[in-house]
């Protein structure tokens, strides 16, 4: 999406801002770099942001840290941790996590003038900062104000390697020995999720999905995790149901770095099992309704 097609929201102002600002960075190379292509949010938002930041006229790169299931499922781990969950954070999920860093190290191209690591997959990369020549920025996409200590513990070294860290909401950081910046939840208007449907598109799909029109739906849409409760939003469709005859839709995807998704859908599925009025539909990253 070109940025001038952002002037009519944003207006002429920012956007003379966003190229004078951008000016000094010119041919300046910011890599990117975070742990799946596809699902997600960071994927969502890096997807649309580089193309930005290279008209602009800075060298934006974007690359994705590789990793088999045992490693996910670490980070995984971590990821519920960071929320706070009790996990326990063995000896062998931290051999699992730095070979996974190593293997990276050996073959991805970790050059640029500025890194921005996102979340903890990545986060060991930082054994390559090459000295005062490179400016690593770690980028926190969760809300780490109440972890699980032990793997917040096991982060927060490497994190405060970095020279800068990024937040979503002061809430959701830490204390910390480097600068923390904040980036606040912002969303994309031109993006196909934020247009105004037509009304006959939207009739083409429900009748698509066999959903009707008749009652009032209650909508998720999210990826199929635990944090995201579909589980309990179910529960609170069937308080609902007996005094508003209404329908549920779990409307969601899976992400690559996400070993529990298809457990998650599994016991989505069974707990609607049996209500003709619950629609639980899988949606693969990028495919239209």
């Amino acid at each position: 999406m070109p940025l001038d097609d952002y002037r009519g929201i944003v207006g002429n102002a920012v956007l003379d801002d966003l190229r004078r600002i951008a000016k000094p960075l010119s041919r300046r190379i910011l890599r990117n770099v975070n742990s799946t292509a596809v699902g997600g949010g960071v994927a969502e938002i890096l997807n649309r942001l580089v193309p930005l930041f290279r008209e602009l006229g800075i060298d934006a790169r974007w690359d994705v840290i590789r990793g088999g299931d045992p490693f996910y499922g670490v980070t995984k781990k971590m990821h519920n941790a960071l929320h706070g969950a009790p996990v326990e954070f063995t000896e062998k999920d931290r051999e699992i996590y730095w070979q996974t860093q190593e293997e990276n190290l050996k073959t991805m191209d970790l050059g640029g003038d500025y890194l921005l690591i996102h979340d903890p997959q990545p986060a060991g990369l930082i054994r390559r900062k090459d000295g005062a020549r490179q400016r690593w920025v770690w980028r926190c996409h969760v809300d780490v104000s109440a972890p699980n200590p032990a793997v917040w513990g096991f982060l927060k070294t490497l994190v405060e390697k970095y020279d800068a860290s990024v937040f979503s909401a002061p809430a959701f950081a830490q204390d910390l020995s480097i600068r923390q910046m904040l980036v606040a939840p912002s969303i994309d208007p031109l993006s196909d999720k934020n247009k105004d449907l037509a009304p006959e598109f939207i009739r083409s799909v429900l009748d698509r999905f066999q959903i009707s029109q008749d009652k009032p739906i209650v909508t998720q849409v999210s990826r199929f995790d635990y944090l995201k409760d579909p589980l309990g939003v179910i529960d609170v469709y069937r308080r609902v149901k007996p005094h508003i005859d209404c329908q549920l839709l779990l409307v969601g995807g899976s992400a690559a770095d996400d070993p529990e998704g298809a457990q998650v859908l599994s016991e989505v599925r069974n707990r609607a099992e049996g209500d003709p009025d619950i629609h639980v539909l899988e949606l693969p990253p990028h495919q239209p309704p």
